[in-house]
């Protein structure tokens, strides 16, 4: 299956290590703009030496697309690939906070005759949420606990002097959508919780700055006529960005390894 990776930083460079020697799996083309196309190049030698380093999705040539690069690349080369009948794999689920995100995925998937795919990331038991959704779901509800260095770059670095926090510090309390919208590298979970549950409005979510945590620390709890259920994860962070979970990375190997070998759970 020949493959274009969108993007090449922290996650696109781990899954490209983690896959290169797979069976059936091809990366053809690895697509970033063209300021980063060197640093493209170079992890591509290493990984991916027959990939073509390029500036949008092949038109022709290509069976799958895996986005890897933010919200941003999903308007500008997920859209226009389902639209063509590509079929999409897709990492920055925070992007489907913004109103009417989601119904225009699913449009540009039913134009193109294709699916686009939301990858679980740094979750789990998302398979349970939809499930439970369907008997009927009455609340849900996520919280994200990350050491203070995690929250770099975001509003909680305007609003708190991260480096100087003795004690955990509640940094965001609202909807889904607000989160995803506020923190979208760090509250891709909130977004994905809620597309699997009560939606991106009705899914409460609370943010955390702890620095007495190492890991990046996942909390759903789910609630509605199938019973209740809590699911407490602590992940540790990519190396190369403390802001994302290492599962994220190995949730799309598996997205993408599901696409070629004969048995998938």
């Amino acid at each position: 299956m020949k493959t274009a990776l969108i993007g090449c930083g922290a996650i696109g460079s781990a899954l490209l290590e983690l896959v290169k020697d797979d069976t059936g799996l091809e990366i053809a083309a690895i697509v970033v703009p063209a300021g980063a196309a060197a640093a493209a190049l170079s992890v591509a030698q290493r990984f991916a030496p027959r990939a073509q380093v390029v500036s949008s999705v092949p038109e022709h040539g290509v069976d799958l697309v895996v986005e890897a690069a933010g919200h941003a690349a999903i308007e500008q080369h997920v859209l226009p690939a389902l639209r063509r009948g590509v079929p999409c794999i897709v990492a920055s689920v925070g992007a489907l906070s913004a109103p009417g995100f989601p119904e225009r995925l699913e449009t540009a998937a039913r134009e193109g005759r294709t699916q686009v795919q939301l990858i679980p990331g740094a979750i789990g038991a998302i398979d349970a949420l939809a499930a439970a959704r369907i008997g009927g779901l009455s609340s849900v509800r996520y919280t994200g606990r990350k050491p203070p260095h995690a929250w770099r770059g975001t509003p909680a670095d305007e609003a708190h002097d991260l480096a100087a926090l003795a004690s955990e510090t509640v940094i965001f309390e609202g909807s889904a959508r607000e989160a995803a919208t506020l923190y979208p590298k760090n509250a891709n979970v909130a977004a994905t919780v809620s597309l699997a549950g009560l939606g991106l409005d009705k899914t409460t979510v609370r943010l955390i700055a702890d620095p007495g945590v190492q890991a990046n620390v996942h909390h759903v709890e789910a609630e509605g006529a199938f019973g209740h259920f809590e699911l407490t994860m602590r992940n540790h962070a990519l190396a190369a960005n403390p802001k994302t979970s290492a599962l994220t990375v190995y949730s799309a190997v598996r997205a993408l390894r599901g696409r070629v070998v004969p048995l998938v759970i």
